[in-house]
């Protein structure tokens, strides 16, 4: 099939990273496959360290300059699948795809949480524009299918799939050395894109109550890289917390860690994070939002505490801290679900899935 992502934001975070993934793996099964963004979109800039082609067009905002260039390359190109990801895109693509005598299928993916405008216009882009709905977890879907009336059929969650042998246990000395990390601390950590609702202030907040010897790594970059520092002055945390950056290889920064933390807020779907730290073997905090639940338990594969609590919170860590023996039975049950549930080859096949239905004769 020749399939086409397009993606309107500018942002760099889980969702950009599981389009190049996904259009890396489709590519690597012989689907031809290439991505639409905005000029100035950081996925521009990574797609060829995937081996994705990606075409910049003036997508960035919901005006008919946009409009008439999508419509123009889908003539040009005349793609199988069309798959959008954010509102301007699939605006733009799917009004495009209605002034066409011979449209391709178009497949929408949300992937946050957030509540849709529950109005004439999403119902259209959502129910009607589309021939189907991909969402990234269950829990979405069915926000979905009852805020709009979609047919729950046309409707499906595919969470996103992790690599499972580039996620994996390692030996945590050997990890720390190679960061050049103390092997004799204990080591907190966050993986994520920073962002306000993925809760970095109120770690930051729980850390300071837990003993001073230990380390939090922070991995990631994103808009609230100075609210982060201001916090961290105002706490008087400056030297017992990483601010690593954001990091190709985040697997190794997992591998250091004993203990992730994940305290969204808002906007979840599944979280890429979650299901890495699952595959890592670490032991979990976080919090039941979106559909972290759908990736985690309570007491079996993960801590879960109430979200924007820091005092919840630190009692979590600092529970995991002093019983090596629940961390450990967490982490190796966290490990063995998202290898079942959560595979990179998985994803690809349900995707796959889709983009065949939405092809095939009968649903066009």
């Amino acid at each position: 099939m020749k399939i086409v992502h397009t993606e309107a934001s500018s942002g760099w975070g889980g969702q950009e990273i599981r389009i190049l993934e996904e259009a890396r793996g489709m590519i690597r099964r012989g689907h031809d496959v290439s991505v639409l963004c905005n000029p100035d979109a950081r996925i521009l800039e990574e797609a060829p360290r995937f081996g994705v082609l990606a075409t910049a067009l003036p997508i960035g905002r919901k005006r008919l300059p946009g409009l008439f260039a999508m419509r123009r390359w889908l003539i040009e190109n005349r793609p199988d699948v069309v798959n959008t990801h954010s509102s301007t895109d699939s605006w733009l693509a799917g009004l495009a795809c209605a002034t066409l005598a011979q449209p391709p299928a178009l497949v929408r993916t949300r992937h946050i949480s957030a509540p849709v405008a529950i109005n004439a216009g999403s119902k259209w882009l959502y129910g009607r524009s589309a021939q189907h709905v991909v969402t990234t977890g269950e829990s979405l879907k069915q926000m979905l299918v009852h805020d709009l009336g979609l047919n729950p059929e046309n409707v499906t969650s595919i969470p996103t799939g992790i690599d499972t042998e580039r996620f994996a246990p390692g030996e945590k000395a050997l990890a720390r050395q190679a960061l050049g990390l103390n092997s004799d601390q204990h080591h907190l950590g966050i993986v994520a894109t920073l962002r306000s609702w993925k809760g970095h202030l109120y770690l930051l907040e729980a850390f300071a109550k837990l003993d001073a010897t230990d380390w939090l790594l922070i991995v990631g970059e994103g808009p609230m890289l100075a609210n982060i520092e201001a916090k961290i002055t105002e706490l008087g945390l400056q030297g017992r917390v990483i601010l690593a950056g954001q990091k190709p290889d985040p697997e190794a920064w997992l591998r250091a860690i004993d203990i992730f933390c994940l305290p969204s807020y808002a906007n979840e779907g599944v979280p890429q994070a979650v299901m890495q730290a699952m595959l890592t073997g670490l032991p979990i905090v976080t919090t039941p939002v979106g559909a972290i639940l759908e990736a985690v338990s309570d007491g079996e594969t993960a801590l879960v505490v109430a979200p924007q609590n820091a005092d919840a919170l630190a009692t979590a860590i600092d529970r995991l801290i002093h019983d090596e023996a629940l961390a450990t039975r967490l982490g190796t049950a966290a490990r063995t679900r998202a290898v079942t549930r959560f595979s990179l080859e998985g994803m690809l096949d349900r995707m796959e899935t889709v983009f065949r239905t939405v092809t095939s004769g009968s649903a066009r």
